[in-house]
């Protein structure tokens, strides 16, 4: 049996994917930067009794994403589904005193870590896998009106490029790559007045990524499938 593997599991959007993936009965490697820490995952391993790994990520760290991607190897996890969910933003940037140190820091979470960590793991990906890059209508050039988390806007915005790199790379495997934007939601990230809550949030991409073929490969899509101006 094939896994899934979610990035930033830890919480928010993560959590909720590797939550709603063990309620169908998967099996799910769960990577979050600080295991120990993660006190929900430990009790949804014991909920779920030989369906969960947890397994600790920094993203864009090397070492980090090597011992990710030996950790599945050496366990021989077949990976079906690969979430590139964990994700940085910056709050209260303002033009005059952006400041390197914050994009280069989502830059490298955002974008990199994600490109990265795919290519480390594509060896374990199974013909057929989906990869779906967690991005947002911030990283849409075309939809930019303002000057709104230039650092976050930035990432994911080359975050989409990466998606279709990878797209490109992992076709002749038998994988679809697609960045996916999860909308406004209410969680650490999106704070408290975003409308949507994470559950159905979450719900409705699971039903996009079930329906995803090779025919959606490279794109940039909603929660529920429709296309997003790049």
């Amino acid at each position: 049996m094939s896994h899934a593997l979610v990035t930033g599991a830890n919480r928010g959007l993560g959590l909720e994917f590797v939550r709603q993936l063990l309620e169908r009965g998967a099996r799910v490697v769960a990577t979050c930067r600080q295991p120990g820490r993660a006190l929900e995952l430990t009790r949804l391993a014991g909920a779920h009794p030989g369906h969960l790994t947890v397994l600790p990520l920094t993203l864009p760290e090397p070492r980090s994403i090597a011992g990710v991607a030996s950790e599945v190897e050496a366990l021989d996890l077949p990976l079906g589904l690969l979430v590139n969910n964990a994700g940085l933003t910056v709050s209260g940037e303002r033009f005059g005193t952006l400041g390197l140190d914050a994009l280069q820091a989502t830059f490298g979470a955002n974008a990199a870590g994600p490109l990265l960590l795919a290519q480390a793991l594509a060896p374990s990906l199974i013909d057929g896998a989906r990869v779906v890059n967690i991005s947002s209508g911030l990283g849409s050039i075309a939809g930019t009106t303002g000057l709104y988390t230039p650092s976050y806007a930035i990432s994911k915005a080359a975050l989409n490029m990466a998606t279709r790199l990878l797209a490109n790379a992992l076709a002749a495997q038998g994988a679809t790559v697609v960045a996916m934007s999860p909308g406004w939601v209410r969680t650490d990230m999106g704070g408290t007045g975003a409308p949507q809550a994470a559950a159905e949030s979450v719900a409705d991409m699971l039903r996009t990524i079930d329906a995803l073929t090779a025919a959606d490969r490279g794109r940039f899509i909603d929660r529920h499938g429709v296309d997003i101006a790049w």
